[in-house]
């Protein structure tokens, strides 16, 4: 594996024709050239291979403080959100920092093993102790070689529902939480769950955080915090630095509310991150037929021009048994569920779980040109169309100038076929 490459050749890049050699110069991309023919690699250069190279996966919403605790103390039977939420607090009760940061760690491991460098993940805040928000911030500083790793103080059984929620959200921030969270529709009530994105929203202000709340993760059609939160970022001229994450209400939302609901959305700019595979997986289970899916829309989103990305949220913990770190399964059950395998959405699809979800994270530095920080990955396939088909780990990743990881591209031969 070359450490250090000087360039990377023969990169197909996104939107661009013909191949491209990508120059690597103290840790930044310095020029792209447009190459004539293909080149051979020398002992300092990377080759692509006519692959594409885009820059890294971005995962916007895990909880790290959970992966890895699927049946532990016990599993979760019902498959609901809230069965889970029931088996995390017997679990919370259990965790040391050497716990936390064993499984956090185990899992972004498998994070940039897919190419994924960039990480926001939801730790829960309310454990007086705030023991798996103390290692966080540690395992933040252990792993920005290869991470760069954001914190949301998420208050799982609530803000105003959960005793001393409110201090504990302010002391999360002062021990280091990068994001303000929420969860407005598992308080008590409504009028607490309207209270506390109002609460939630005033504290990112007046620290200068950015948000992102757990927003209607309900299949109940009458869950309507989205409005509340978008209205919230637009008076405060925030929206741009707002998340919502999950809104699986919409899609019981009838038509008409929507209309309206989407006029609010673009006013605000809100960036949205659906997780296709944990609410396919929780969403529906008061249901006879036909199911709901429980995703959010999707499609609709993205053709009103906001931003929206596709994050894990689970990896094997009691509300998502499964999980292996790669974003391109994700990107694949999401385009399925939300009818979007037209060819003109795979051609965008690669920009959901990249560019998507570095405008949601609020990262100030993205993207593959002159002057930026050379950070970046080779796909196993010519086009997006291929990526998607392949299905298989990213060929190389690069940070910063650095090759985190570099791999041969899998082959298909079966012993003895004609």
């Amino acid at each position: 594996m070359i450490q250090q490459p000087e360039a990377i050749i023969n990169a197909r890049l996104s939107g661009q024709p013909g191949l491209h050699t990508l120059h690597l110069s103290d840790g930044r991309f310095s020029t792209i050239e447009l190459q004539q023919d293909s080149l051979s690699a020398t002992a300092q250069q990377l080759d692509a291979a006519g692959n594409l190279v885009l820059p890294p996966f971005v995962e916007p919403h895990i909880h790290l403080d959970a992966a890895m605790t699927a049946g532990e103390p016990r599993w979760n039977r019902s498959g609901t959100l809230f069965e889970g939420i029931e088996c995390w607090a017997e679990r919370k009760a259990t965790l040391s920092r050497e716990d936390v940061i064993q499984r956090a760690e185990q899992t972004l491991k498998l994070f940039a093993a897919h190419g994924i460098q960039y990480v926001r993940t939801h730790v829960d805040v309310t454990d007086p102790e705030l023991t798996a928000l103390q290692a966080m911030v540690e395992v933040r500083e252990r792993v920005r070689e290869h991470i760069d790793l954001q914190i949301v103080a998420f208050p799982q059984e609530g803000i105003l529902s959960y005793p001393g929620g409110q201090d504990l959200m302010r002391r999360a921030v002062e021990l280091g939480a990068d994001v303000i969270g929420g969860i407005p529709h598992f308080e008590f009530t409504r009028d607490y769950g309207v209270e506390s994105v109002k609460l939630l929203m005033a504290l990112a202000e007046a620290n200068d955080c950015l948000v992102d709340v757990h927003c209607d993760e309900i299949d109940d059609p009458n869950s309507r915090f989205l409005e509340v939160l978008a209205a919230e970022a637009l008076s405060r001229d925030y929206g741009s630095r707002v998340t919502a994450s999950h809104t699986c209400a919409m899609h019981s939302y009838n038509n008409a509310y929507c209309s309206k609901l989407f006029r609010l959305l673009q006013k605000a700019d809100l960036r949205f991150v659906a997780l296709p595979t944990e609410n396919l997986h929780l969403q529906g289970r008061f249901d006879g037929y036909p199911k709901s899916r429980g995703i959010t829309r999707v499609p609709e989103l993205l053709d009103a021009g906001l931003k929206v990305c596709f994050g894990q949220d689970s990896i094997r913990d009691p509300w998502y048994p499964m999980g292996n770190g790669n974003l391109l399964r994700t990107l694949d059950v999401g385009l399925h569920a939300c009818h979007m395998l037209g060819i003109e959405r795979i051609e965008s699809a690669l920009e959901i779980v990249t560019d998507n979800g570095a405008a949601a994270l609020n990262i100030a530095e993205y993207g593959i040109a002159p002057g930026l920080p050379a950070r970046c990955m080779v796909l196993n396939g010519t086009t997006p169309y291929e990526v998607l088909l392949n299905q298989s780990p990213v060929l190389a990743s690069i940070r910063d100038g650095r090759c985190l990881l570099q791999r041969e591209a899998p082959t298909h031969e079966v012993l003895g076929w004609p």
